[in-house]
């Protein structure tokens, strides 16, 4: 064979190799690569009892039948109560990891915040540093597809929060803060309200970034993902209070600091800023429900261009499809999906 005849062989093989190799990054990359419609799952506070453990194979079966671009869990893998263990978290990602879908979780209260209160006991902040190196280690999600993921901890100043993630798919760009239950983390001692004020900086500074990025690159809406149920009603006038709630009640006259309040505030601005669709989708008080929760400070309305969607939570063993469609002019569309299997009996004594 001739020398050009092997390089041209040669040639050919290492074309072949790197459509090859284009071809598992289009994989990983997930649909960054697409800008039409696609949908996503939302499920979070799950496996806190006996009945909730055997139920959630059921709701991620149901997941991976679905369609869908990629899966989002708000936190809270286990109740207060159960071990903060190294089996309850290896246990955890190995069914994470069974995603057929790529799988973007942020912690939740109960995984950390709360293990003090576990039975046994464990250290918060030890806790917290094993759930960063056990579920937030490169730049792709967990699942047997992944996504590629952008982590803060790229960034020097913010190593140790590789917990917060940002990635885009299609038209929207979608961001992780860590921000949990229980207050937030503040109020309990010295050492977690120094925990609190330094991750709280650092989720400001990644939200800002978020919205930064999604003006300057023309995405249409983005979607902020975290556990906690920052506490909206906090800001509400007491007429606001009341008609929702559906109670003569006052809102409390003493209260003590919010662990959200300098979030609450900068989402306003962002949001008002940004003058496109904003999202925030967390878990924490285990009710399904999307409203517009926000409210201007000065005008006290509601701000039209947020919206707030909360997943079911257990014993509510459900999720929630997201349905993302650049020719709806709401963009968004959420679709309650039951899971069969893990109905209630409501006629069972």
């Amino acid at each position: 064979m001739s020398t050009r005849s092997k390089l041209s062989r040669v040639s050919r093989f290492s074309l072949v190799f790197v459509v090859f190799l284009s071809g598992c990054a289009a994989i990983q990359m997930g649909g960054e690569r697409s800008s039409g419609r696609f949908e996503f799952g939302l499920i979070g506070d799950q496996q806190y009892t006996a009945e909730t453990e055997a139920q959630f194979p059921n709701l991620m079966d149901e997941l991976n039948r679905a369609n869908l671009a990629f899966v989002v869990h708000v936190g809270d893998f286990k109740g207060g109560a159960t071990p903060c263990s190294d089996e309850t978290f290896n246990g955890r990602k190995e069914q994470f990891q069974s995603s057929k879908h790529p799988f973007i979780y942020t912690p939740g209260d109960n995984e950390w915040t709360d293990c003090h209160g576990a039975k046994p006991p464990s250290d918060p902040l030890e806790r917290l540093a094993k759930l960063r190196d056990l579920f937030f280690q490169g730049d792709l999600s967990l699942g047997k597809r992944s996504l590629r993921l952008t982590r803060q901890s790229e960034e020097p100043k913010y190593a140790k929060f590789r917990e917060n993630v940002r990635w885009t798919y299609g038209d929207v760009l979608f961001a992780t803060l860590h921000m949990v239950g229980s207050n937030n983390n503040l109020g309990r001692t010295p050492e977690m309200d120094a925990e609190w004020a330094e991750r709280t900086q650092a989720n400001l500074a990644w939200m800002r970034q978020a919205f930064d990025l999604a003006k300057q690159n023309g995405n249409r809406a983005i979607v902020l993902i975290t556990q906690a149920n920052p506490g909206f009603a906090d800001t509400w006038p007491p007429a606001l209070w009341r008609r929702y709630l559906g109670t003569p009640l006052e809102p409390p006259k003493e209260k003590r600091k919010s662990g959200f309040a300098d979030f609450l505030q900068a989402l306003e601005k962002e949001t008002l800023a940004f003058g496109k669709s904003v999202f925030l989708m967390h878990g924490d008080s285990h009710i399904f429900r999307i409203d517009k929760p926000l409210l201007g400070s000065k005008s006290t309305r509601m701000i039209e261009n947020f919206t707030r969607v909360e997943s079911f939570g257990a014993p509510d063993s459900h999720w929630v499809r997201v349905i993302v469609d650049p020719s709806d002019p709401n963009l968004f569309t959420f679709k309650p999906e039951i899971v069969k299997k893990n109905l209630v009996d409501h006629l069972a004594k």
